[in-house]
């Protein structure tokens, strides 16, 4: 049933959301509902916790100095909120989608008596009822600089000024197109050839772009969208959900069971939500803390393009793509920690007033591809660092950007894709999470590389056949020009591979611990036309061991499984696995036994 512009809460509330019209609202099983509506903001941009916002000061402001803005909002939650376990679980929106439930389980979660929400924050995501997205105010007369990178994987006659498919800020003075055949090549500009698109959103030449060269456009663009608006977002619905009750009728008295928030984000969410914390959203405007918890997945060391003049959320940074774009920014740590280098100190969570339980989730892609280690070593790469009390950093070791799939498949890699699935993992550190939150039960100790262990080298040393050549690597960059000015690089330290071929230290999966193969975070395209050599982002590798190899190991499948079993069970005594998925994770150790045997 749809009731749009059905008006929920009536008169402007004493809080940043000013008004939540409904979308629509139906069943989601037998215990849920699923709300969709639009969330209306007004902002004070004189408060301090708003002046954190770049460029608020440049909005459009009403009558009464107040700036004004929206974004699409969506709850899944019990029926009879008395039945649900008092939290809010609330995912990060990934480009606009939503992939909670399938990181989880839907299932899982709504057995688990969680209220599930996500707020549109990123404004340039393609225009799709099925994508959530922030209605910025924009920053009048200020003029941005934007750098737009395109690296086509076959010959086209067009390029988007926007990230991949995301909307593009609108040209408004003289570009420059440059061209070079690798991340550290030299700039060639092309000055003729092409010209700008009707709706100065894109670049057309007839003679197409040339595959896996990169493509560097720079252009002014007047009036950006003040993009920080979209953290303030999160901020105040979650803040509304949890401490507002001022007659809404859209969670009915979900408001009386709301006793904790707590955060998780992947990949790009991951990022932003440690920007989100490093710039202090997570205290509101009257000074109460939003998020009791925070959990950074395959974030590596990275933040984002998220509250910045003429940010670009989309922009990432991988080995052969995004280069140079702000995500791999000191600080890494949590705690304040001084770069040699340059001399700055600062940490993550310094200057964070309501410091959540933080949870950092990271693969073996995230140390190749993302700089995971850069969170828990020194700047100089000569030590480990010390984490914060209330935070935890988990490596799940021989592991891609995403749980893997069984069969593997090959998604034009030269090798398998990694088949590692560590959800299981997830959901029982999402337990431990809650009882951490709700109940004061400290989660398991961290388990992540150590230099003091051996288990973690610099790139440059690593003992392992075949690895990429020019991994993702993070620079001290000066951004006041685009392009930006390159400083040093910060050290590049990986997982140690042991005897088993396998990665050292973090948490195995059974999979892993038990192997049927050789896992990495890494893997290169199968393209015949690409550079030797050339990585395929956020995929990783299964190199199967040989069949005989296997069999001398292992001898039969049902032995090979009962270690499996044991494996799993050490997990469940250690708080890393649920008891419930004991069997799931021996049937695909199963599964994963017949596909070895009959692929060779």
């Amino acid at each position: 049933m749809r009731l749009i512009g059905f008006l929920l809460v009536a008169a402007t509330l004493p809080a940043a959301v000013e008004k939540i019209y409904l979308v629509s609202r139906g069943d989601a099983g037998e215990r849920y509902e699923r709300v969709e509506a639009r969330a209306h903001f007004v902002l004070d941009p004189r408060l301090p916790a708003n002046q954190i916002i770049r460029d608020i000061d440049r909005a459009p402001v009403d009558d009464k100095g107040m700036v004004r803005f929206s974004a699409d909002l969506v709850v899944l939650k019990p029926r009879d909120p008395a039945t649900g376990n008092g939290s809010i679980l609330f995912e990060v929106s990934n480009r606009g989608g939503k992939g909670l439930t399938g990181m989880f389980g839907e299932p899982f979660l709504m057995e688990q008596g969680y209220t599930l929400v996500w707020v549109g924050w990123q404004w340039d995501v393609p225009v799709s009822p099925d994508l959530l997205r922030v209605y910025p105010p924009i920053a009048q007369g200020v003029e941005a600089m934007i750098r737009s990178e395109f690296v086509p994987k076959a010959k086209v006659t067009t390029m988007n000024l926007g990230d991949r498919n995301m909307q593009a800020y609108v040209a408004s003075g003289a570009l420059k197109l440059t061209i070079r055949d690798s991340r550290d090549g030299k700039r060639q500009e092309i000055r003729e050839g092409w010209q700008l698109n009707a709706a100065k959103t894109g670049i057309e030449m007839a003679s197409g772009f040339q595959p896996y060269q990169i493509y560097e456009a720079v252009y002014p663009s007047k009036d950006p969208v003040v993009a920080g608006t979209g953290l303030a977002a999160i901020r105040d619905v979650i803040s509304f959900l949890r401490y507002e009750n001022a007659g809404t009728t859209l969670l009915g008295d979900q408001y009386r069971h709301m006793r904790r928030a707590l955060a998780f984000g992947t990949s790009q969410s991951g990022r932003f939500l440690r920007q989100y914390l490093y710039d202090g959203f997570n205290t509101d405007e009257k000074g109460r803390k939003v998020f009791d918890g925070v959990w950074a997945n395959v974030a590596g060391a990275g933040r984002g393009s998220f509250n910045i003049r003429g940010a670009q959320p989309s922009r990432d940074g991988h080995p052969t793509f995004n280069h140079f774009y702000p995500s791999d920014l000191f600080p890494y740590t949590d705690v304040a920690l001084t770069d040699p280098a340059t001399g700055l100190t600062d940490g993550l969570l310094a200057k964070v007033k309501d410091v959540p339980k933080v949870f950092y989730t990271n693969g073996s892609y995230e140390y190749w591809g993302r700089n995971a280690a850069l969170i828990h070593v020194t700047p100089d790469g000569k030590q480990d660092a010390e984490l914060a009390p209330n935070t935890r950093v988990y490596y799940v070791a021989g592991s891609q950007h995403g749980p893997g799939r069984m069969p593997p498949p090959k998604v034009g890699s030269v090798n398998f894709a990694n088949m590692n699935d560590y959800r299981p993992l997830y959901r029982a550190l999402l337990t431990a999470m809650q009882e951490w939150v709700k109940d004061g039960v400290a989660p398991p100790e961290s388990r992540y590389p150590r230099m003091d262990k051996k288990e973690l080298v610099a790139f440059e040393n690593l003992s392992d056949t075949g690895t990429p050549k020019q991994p993702m690597r993070a620079w001290r960059v000066d951004y006041r020009t685009e392009p930006p000015v390159l400083g040093k690089q910060f050290p590049l330290m990986v997982p140690a591979i042991g005897a088993d071929g396998n990665e050292l230290g973090g948490v195995k999966m059974p999979e892993v611990a038990v192997p049927l193969a050789r896992y990495r975070g890494w893997n290169f395209l199968a393209d015949s036309n690409a550079p030797k050599g050339y990585v395929n982002d956020m995929v990783g590798s299964t190199l199967p061991l040989p069949a005989s190899e296997v069999k001398k190991r292992y001898e039969t499948r049902e032995k090979y499984q009962s270690q499996v079993r044991e494996a799993a069970t050490a997990m469940v005594k250690q708080r890393l696995l649920l008891e419930r998925d004991i069997e799931a994770v021996v049937n695909r150790a199963g599964q994963a036994w017949d596909w070895l045997i009959s692929s060779k």
